[in-house]
């Protein structure tokens, strides 16, 4: 039990579930949304890059990135994310949670435009500049997830907060699958209007590509990304508005008078101030360690390992599987070849493909979490997911010569996949070092933990994506790769790796963040 536990504090643990909660869910997991619709909608403008900037008139086949350009557009967003959680990370514990909150939105806003109106003479230019604006809209990005799921863990109730902080998470699952509507409204509409013809003669081809795909591909795949402006400017003035945190403002920034009058308006009851706890809390010593001790290193040591380390292999797998969806359908005969589609075709639908893909299993598996985070627990999902994701990509890889003639049910397993990584880590390993860390590090060890997430990303979008290459894949001078059999071999393994690193993260279910923590405790062995 707290020995000094803050009213305020504990007027948040057993707070009701009331209005002011789903609002700073909706806030909150706005950011993701726009998260989730700008870093995956650039899987499927990649096709179009490829065939407006890579085409060569004198071939009869359709554009195709090289394998080097297309891993730096995937991937350049991802570096620009690990860097934003760092920093942001950082300066959420330094500056506010608040103070901060604003800047991400308004990059991920300037930088969706920016990244849509990239311009250049020749192919080199225009990827140039759009990789350039897709790093600092990663930037950004990377700074709305420790902010985001600091601040709705410091919001919520002890009994609930699993499923708040995974509530905003799931947000992500909608801006996945807003992307794939947007790009199959867009390129249909951009088709039908100008009744771009299918490639149904080869010899037709050279003269399509001049037609349909430098007219109207380049306006569709500009706006596509132009979209993931809209969200983040919704959400802007009702970020501004929301009041800093009560444990930041108590426990970090020592002011008991304000932390009391702001969850007194949010709660809507009347909050005592407390000054004379806040500066014992602050004398004592035992709790005042930094992120670079041996304290530290003793307490949550192990715990910043597991949810590192659970975080970096769930994202090579998750990232990887998510960016090479377009050649994985192509490669199972789910989708025709690039040379049977005009390019709109092509985009509308990788598209379809990967809206049902999220609506069937990826949006579910979202929502499956925060029906029974706090119910079963953080640990029991996170072990259930990584082991469900290891038996599906085996499942995957070791028939997959079976799977390119009964390709409906190589989707169905495919979609469990996403079912599984969201209905497991991919939710879980955003939701514990939200709670574990004490407050006055929270934010960081989040940036850091996902930082380590992101890690794990580019090594899903330049080696994976490198690694799936075949013999017949288009490289652009580079070594071939492993094939996508291999390498859903590689993900499985990869994913019961994640299961032993599970074991060093903490159950955090039904417990005060000061509990967890080990702060303001009469026995500090609970940390």
């Amino acid at each position: 039990m707290a020995r000094n536990q803050l009213g305020v504090l504990n007027a948040l643990d057993v707070a009701k579930t009331q209005w002011y909660h789903f609002t700073a869910i909706v806030i909150a997991g706005m950011g993701f949304f726009t998260d989730a619709y700008d870093l995956f909608c650039i899987s499927i403008v990649t096709k179009l890059l490829g065939r407006i900037y890579y085409y060569d008139k004198t071939s009869s086949a359709p554009g195709v990135l090289p394998i080097g350009v297309l891993g730096a557009v995937n991937g350049v967003a991802l570096v620009g994310t690990l860097a934003g959680q760092l920093f942001f990370g950082w300066l959420g514990d330094k500056l506010g949670r608040k103070r901060v909150y604003g800047l991400t939105l308004a990059l991920m806003f300037v930088c969706s435009i920016a990244s849509g109106l990239s311009l250049g003479n020749d192919s080199k230019a225009v990827m140039t500049t759009l990789c350039f604006f897709r790093f600092w809209l990663g930037f950004g990005i990377g700074g709305d997830y420790p902010l985001s799921a600091t601040i709705m863990s410091e919001y919520a109730n002890k009994k609930t907060r699993g499923a708040f902080i995974a509530a905003v998470f799931a947000m992500q699952g909608f801006g996945i699958l807003f992307g794939g509507i947007v790009a199959l409204i867009v390129s249909a509409a951009f088709n039908g209007k100008y009744g771009a013809p299918r490639y149904s003669d080869a010899r037709l081809i050279s003269t399509v590509v001049d037609y349909s795909t430098v007219r109207q591909a380049d306006y569709v795949w500009r706006i596509i990304l132009m979209f993931g402006a809209i969200p983040a400017a919704m959400t802007f003035y009702w970020r501004m508005k929301m009041p800093e945190t009560a444990r930041y403002t108590a426990l970090v920034a020592k002011n008991a008078k304000q932390a009391a009058a702001d969850m007194s308006t949010v709660l809507n009851v009347d909050l005592e101030s407390e000054q004379e706890k806040v500066e014992k809390i602050a004398e004592d010593r035992s709790n005042n360690f930094g992120l670079f001790s041996t304290e530290f290193a003793r307490r949550h040591g192990s715990h910043l390992l597991g949810t590192a380390m659970t975080w970096f292999l769930l994202d090579i797998s998750y990232y990887s599987s998510n960016l090479t969806q377009k050649d994985i359908f192509t490669s199972v005969k789910w989708l025709p070849s690039a040379a049977k589609m005009n390019a709109l075709e092509e985009v509308f639908r990788v598209a379809k493909a990967q809206t049902l893909i999220a609506l069937c299993g990826t949006v579910p598996g979202y929502w499956f979490t925060v029906a029974f985070i706090d119910h079963i627990g953080r640990f029991a999902i996170q072990l259930m997911g990584f082991f469900f994701m290891g038996v599906f990509m085996l499942g995957l890889a070791i028939p997959y010569d079976y799977w390119k003639n009964h390709n409906a049910g190589f989707v169905i397993m495919y979609a469990l996949t996403f079912f599984f990584s969201n209905f497991g880590p991919n939710a879980t390993t955003f939701v514990v070092p939200a709670e574990i860390f004490p407050a006055r590090l929270r934010s960081t060890c989040h940036g850091i933990s996902a930082a380590w997430g992101k890690a794990g990303a580019i090594i899903g979008a330049f080696g994976i994506l490198w690694a799936s290459q075949d013999a017949k894949s288009p490289t652009g001078g580079y070594p071939k790769g492993i094939g996508i059999k291999n390498t859903l071999i590689l993900l499985g393994a990869i994913n019961f790796l994640g299961m032993m690193f599970t074991l060093l993260v903490p159950e955090s279910k039904g417990k005060s963040l000061e509990e967890l923590t080990g702060e303001n405790e009469d026995d500090e062995s609970t940390a």
